[in-house]
């Protein structure tokens, strides 16, 4: 009996980190791009115009160009298998305001993680 070893699938990550836009306002555009070939990801994010798109596609283009550079993988074949934003560390800042009060600012950032892998056949 030959036992068949299935081929292990490489994974190629790339993430952002403290970008300063809150992790709310980018996870429409996460989930607009979750599952989809890298070709057809960077075209929907090329016409979406918020800064949200902005810094998600220069994490996928920066996740495209580690698997074709570093790891030799086939740029048509490549998908988005997790894309996930997380909560970063929030700027803290305030405004005074009128009786003496403080009027908290809160600054916030994100991570944003993308990673890809290629389709078999």
């Amino acid at each position: 009996m030959k036992k068949v070893l299935e081929k292990e699938k490489v994974i190629v990550k790339a993430k952002l980190m403290k970008a300063r836009i809150s992790a709310k306002k980018i996870g429409p555009v996460v989930d607009l791009i979750k599952g989809k070939n890298v070709r057809d990801a960077k075209i929907s994010l090329n016409f979406d115009g918020t800064k949200a798109s902005k810094l998600v596609l220069k994490v996928l283009r920066s996740a495209e160009a580690n698997a074709i550079h570093n790891n030799k993988m086939d740029k048509d074949k490549l998908y988005i298998t997790e894309v996930w934003v997380g909560q970063g560390s929030a700027t803290k800042s305030g405004q005074f305001a009128g009786k003496g009060n403080f009027r908290p600012i809160l600054k916030r950032t994100s991570h944003i993680y993308v990673n890809l892998s290629e389709r078999g056949k």
